[in-house]
């Protein structure tokens, strides 16, 4: 059973690290040859120090040789690049292999989900339609790669299939549900992100827990509704791809999207934060697609819609507070 992992990034190499421990032969992909060359030497991340990588694990940045009898192709790179990534991989592919998106995000122009994402790409460069699993939950790559309990869910159409993933995961640190909620699953991992932002710019602000409790509770109601009207299953939105994943993005000290949110509230423009965290920030990625997907499906969202005032308009943050505390009246479950 060959695994090849997209993506040499923390939440790649904290994923190598785990499967390769159930004695899977595992390549590692990085997009650039110079990185490969490094891991393979070092035997450490630069963001994940002090984490060894194990021997086992095989580096490269030809993508030929790392898709050569891949039986799984697990994505984890971040999501502007999951489609240029599917369309290098779908010209070097042979045989069936399942993908596997472990990246978080929805493509700003079409509205993609990242496997809707995977498989238009496959097909538009002449293969057949692949098996897509999405993996989500809250998952650190800073906690995993420490072999810290971390519980995934695995979602897909197929329930064999889904299996087939959770098996990947059998006995280590990682313990993986499965969903067949695979759009849910993939909209909550994307909108999280925006709604962290908007946390961390509350924390930067100065504001306290009650705000940050106020402001999770009901960033999850905006992500419920919208994917309720999208068609999703609501159970999805209280489980670990939901409210899971977005208290531990709007709260851990390893979200960068939280991290980013309080540099912007802290005084900071969206540009120099972005810069300060260093990483690829993905709530700012999803923004465009989450405002999109608003206007779409006639949805009223203000945590989403601040943001996009503070980020991409240049608001005031204090003021943007202002108006939504000075919003209508209403009831909480109206």
């Amino acid at each position: 059973m060959k695994i090849t992992i997209l993506g040499s990034g923390t939440w790649g190499i904290a994923l190598a690290r785990v499967l390769s421990r159930n004695g899977s032969s595992l390549t590692v992909w990085s997009k650039f040859p110079e990185e490969a060359e490094k891991l393979a030497a070092a035997r450490e991340a630069p963001n994940l120090p002090g984490i060894h990588i194990p021997e086992e694990i095989r580096f490269t940045a030809d993508a030929e040789e790392a898709a050569e009898g891949a039986d799984w192709l697990l994505n984890a790179v971040p999501s502007v690049y999951v489609r240029e990534t599917a369309a290098l991989f779908s010209s070097c592919v042979r045989g069936d292999p399942v993908w596997i998106s472990a990246s978080k995000g929805i493509e700003s122009d079409t509205l993609m989900t990242l496997t809707e994402v995977i498989e238009d790409e496959v097909v538009r460069n002449g293969m057949p339609r692949p098996r897509t699993v999405a993996l989500s939950g809250p998952t650190h790559a800073e906690e995993v790669a420490r072999d810290m309990p971390t519980l995934i869910v695995c979602a897909g159409d197929d329930p064999e299939l889904t299996a087939g993933v959770q098996k990947l995961f059998e006995g280590s640190c990682i313990r993986p549900y499965s969903n067949a909620d695979k759009r849910g699953v993939q909209i909550c991992g994307a909108l999280k992100n925006v709604e962290a932002l908007a946390v961390g710019i509350a924390k930067g602000l100065g504001y306290g827990d009650n705000t940050r409790a106020a402001m999770i509770t009901r960033g999850m109601e905006e992500i419920r509704r919208l994917g309720l009207a999208m068609g999703c299953c609501e159970r999805t939105f209280f489980g670990l791809a939901g409210i899971g994943d977005l208290i531990v993005t709007a709260t851990s000290e390893h979200s960068r999207n939280n991290r980013a949110g309080t540099l912007i509230g802290q005084g900071k423009t969206p540009e120099e934060a972005l810069k300060e965290v260093g990483m690829v920030v993905e709530g700012v990625y999803a923004l465009p697609a989450a405002i999109r997907l608003c206007e779409q499906y006639d949805m009223e969202m203000p945590l989403i819609r601040a943001v996009q005032e503070v980020i991409l308009n240049g608001a005031d943050p204090k003021e943007i507070v202002q108006d939504l505390m000075s919003r209508k009246l209403k009831q909480e479950n109206g």
